[in-house]
C-alpha cells in the first residue's frame, strides 16, 4: 500500500473534502446544506444517527460488493475485457492534500482505467434514474463523480444502481472539464471559509435551527420588514387553517360515501383508498417496569435502573405565531 494512500485511510473526515461533500458545497443535496457541511466540518455539530439512517446505511454497505459482483459479471457478458484494480481506493489530490476521494472499486475496462461507484436505490427513487448507459442519474452523484475523477485525473466512471434486488442499471460519466472547475473552485473556497471560521449563509429551516438552537431572553422590536414578515406569516397562518378545515369537511363527505369500501374509482383509475391497517401490538415499557419494581425489595436497585436509562433531552425552540 503506498504512504498516500494510507495518509488518507487514517484521515478523520473533518480534515479534508472527500466526494461525497461534494454536492452539499454545490448547493444540490437533498440531505444537507452548504452550512450543515461546515458546522460538521468545525465540529459544531454532529448529525444523530437514527434507526431508519442506520438501516439505509446497511443496507447500502450490504448491497455494495453484491452490485460490484453484478457489475463485473454484465460488463464481461457484454464482451469487455475487464480487470479489478482494487477496491475502496481512497487518494488525495495531488495539488490540495485537503481534497481526497474514495471509489467503491477500480476498474481497467478494454485498457482504461476507470472508476466504479455502486449505488443501492429503492423502488420509490428509480424515477430520478434516467436512461442505462447515460448520465442521466442524480446530480448529487454527479457532483461525486466529478469530484473523484477531478481528485484521480481520471476520464471515465461507471455507476452501477440497483434498483430494488434486481434490476441493475449501469450508467457511464465522462470527465466534464468545465463542471470539474467550477467543483474545484466551490470547494477551495469552502475550505478557506473552514479555515478562516466563515460559515456559509444558512439556507433551510434546519440552518436556522442549528444555528440559534436557545434563546437568551431578549426582546426585539420589529422594524418595518420585520412586521411585513410576521403579518405574512400570520395570514398564511390562518389561510392554511381554513384551507386545512375546508380539507376535512371533504374528507369527511367522501368517507360517508364509501361507507365499508376500501378503495375509491373513476374509471378503473384509483382515487383514493380507506383501509383498515394490521392491528399492532405495543407494550408499555413504562408501566410494566413500574408493575415489576413493587414486586423487587431491593429500592437502591430499582433507583440505579432508573438512572441507567434515564437522559436529559434538551429543550426543543418552538415558532409560535401570536
Amino acid at each position: 500500500m503506498s504512504a498516500q494512500i494510507e495518509q488518507v485511510l487514517a484521515m478523520d473526515r473533518s480534515t479534508y473534502i472527500g466526494s461525497s461533500d461534494a454536492a452539499a458545497i454545490i448547493g444540490v443535496s437533498p440531505w444537507k446544506s452548504p452550512f450543515a457541511l461546515y458546522q460538521e466540518k468545525i465540529g459544531e455539530y454532529h448529525e444523530a444517527v437514527t434507526p431508519a439512517k442506520q438501516k439505509i446505511f446497511n443496507r447500502g454497505k450490504k448491497f455494495e460488493p453484491l452490485i460490484l459482483e453484478m457489475l463485473l459479471e454484465e460488463l464481461d457478458d457484454r464482451g469487455h475485457d475487464v480487470e479489478v484494480i482494487t477496491r475502496n481506493e481512497r487518494l488525495r489530490d495531488p495539488e490540495f492534500d485537503f481534497l481526497a476521494s474514495e471509489s467503491d472499486m477500480v476498474l481497467r475496462i478494454d485498457g482504461e482505467i476507470i472508476s466504479a461507484e455502486a449505488k443501492s436505490v429503492n423502488g420509490f427513487a428509480a424515477k430520478l434514474w434516467g436512461e442505462p448507459e447515460t448520465d442521466d442519474f442524480p446530480i448529487y452523484y454527479q457532483c461525486q463523480t466529478m469530484h473523484d475523477l477531478m481528485v484521480k485525473r481520471r476520464n471515465k466512471c461507471v455507476v452501477a444502481a440497483l434498483i430494488g434486488t434486481d434490476d441493475l442499471r449501469i450508467h457511464w460519466i465522462e470527465r466534464d472539464e468545465e463542471i470539474i472547475q467550477a467543483i474545484r473552485a466551490k470547494e477551495i473556497e469552502f475550505w478557506e471559509r473552514i479555515q478562516n471560521r466563515q460559515a456559509p449563509e444558512p439556507v433551510t429551516a434546519d440552518d436556522i435551527n442549528r444555528l440559534y438552537r436557545h434563546d437568551c431572553g431578549q426582546v426585539l422590536e420589529v422594524d418595518r420588514e420585520l412586521l411585513d414578515l410576521v403579518a405574512q406569516a400570520s395570514t398564511t397562518k390562518n389561510d392554511l387553517k381554513a384551507v386545512e378545515a375546508h380539507l376535512e369537511v371533504l374528507i369527511t363527505q367522501i368517507k360517508a360515501r364509501m361507507g365499508d369500501a376500501a378503495l375509491l374509482t373513476y374509471n378503473g383509475q384509483k382515487l383514493a383508498t380507506w383501509k383498515s391497517n394490521k392491528a399492532s401490538i405495543k407494550t408499555d415499557w413504562k408501566e410494566a417496569f413500574f408493575d415489576l419494581a413493587d414486586n423487587v425489595t431491593d429500592s437502591d436497585l430499582v433507583n440505579e435502573i432508573l438512572r441507567t436509562f434515564t437522559t436529559t433531552k434538551p429543550g426543543s425552540r418552538p415558532f409560535l405565531i401570536k
